[in-house]
């Protein structure tokens, strides 16, 4: 399978709640990584809002959905757990587990009410705790003689490159974070730039996370 270089998942844990015909919809999410991380997070949310009508469920873990779950927890078949599921799939968010507790508040919603309640509580509450994209990246460390600082930080700074670490001594070494398909573009430039006295050292690849702006909920 291809090493995945990107994916959506959220900023950060967190928790939005909807009102709909008296009916309370807290949906609860929180960045797993594993179907065991998932569960616990579940369980504590339950006891959370053990007094609550439904605690329902879905997640979605592994960069290519490797396990997916859902939960109705008593609400008719399919109202619940699968909208929510759905909801997170539309979003292309991996890595994240969504507990939607309703309070019912003594009008029914009808099977498409329901629906409707449960996937717009997960897409609302995504959009309010917001999404960060991960690209996989490696660091990249060279060095340089004191009297190339200016252009080198220069070239870094007119192409956005960013800097994870900058330390003196002799020389200056400098690490940078690249995307895997620009890593070949800066090692010519920066060559051409120091005439070919430089060596590249290739350090661990990792995912950083940048914030996602202008990011559609309804339309992924």
């Amino acid at each position: 399978m291809l090493e995945k270089k990107e994916y959506l998942t959220l900023k950060e844990n967190g928790a939005h709640e909807l009102v709909i015909k008296k009916s309370r919809f807290i949906c609860t999410m929180k960045r797993t990584e594993s179907v065991e991380q998932a569960q616990e997070f579940i369980a504590e949310v339950n006891k959370k809002y053990r007094d609550a009508t439904h605690n329902t469920f879905a997640y979605t873990i592994g960069l290519n959905n490797d396990q997916v779950k859902a939960s109705d927890n008593g609400e008719p078949s399919g109202t619940a757990g699968i909208p929510e599921l759905k909801a997170l799939q539309l979003m292309n968010l991996k890595n994240v587990t969504a507990v939607v507790t309703r309070y019912f508040g003594g009008i029914k919603l009808g099977a498409g009410g329901l629906i409707r309640a449960y996937s717009n509580s997960v897409t609302q509450a995504a959009e309010a705790i917001g999404v960060v994209r991960c690209v996989l990246q490696q660091d990249i460390s060279f060095n340089i003689a004191y009297n190339r600082i200016d252009e080198v930080h220069h070239y870094l700074e007119t192409n956005n490159i960013f800097v994870a670490n900058q330390e003196y001594a002799t020389e200056v070494t400098i690490t940078v974070s690249l995307d895997l398909n620009s890593i070949d573009k800066f090692e010519e430039d920066l060559t051409d730039l120091l005439a070919g006295k430089v060596q590249f050292n290739h350090q661990e690849k990792h995912f950083n996370e940048i914030p996602v702006k202008g990011f559609n909920f309804h339309e992924q």
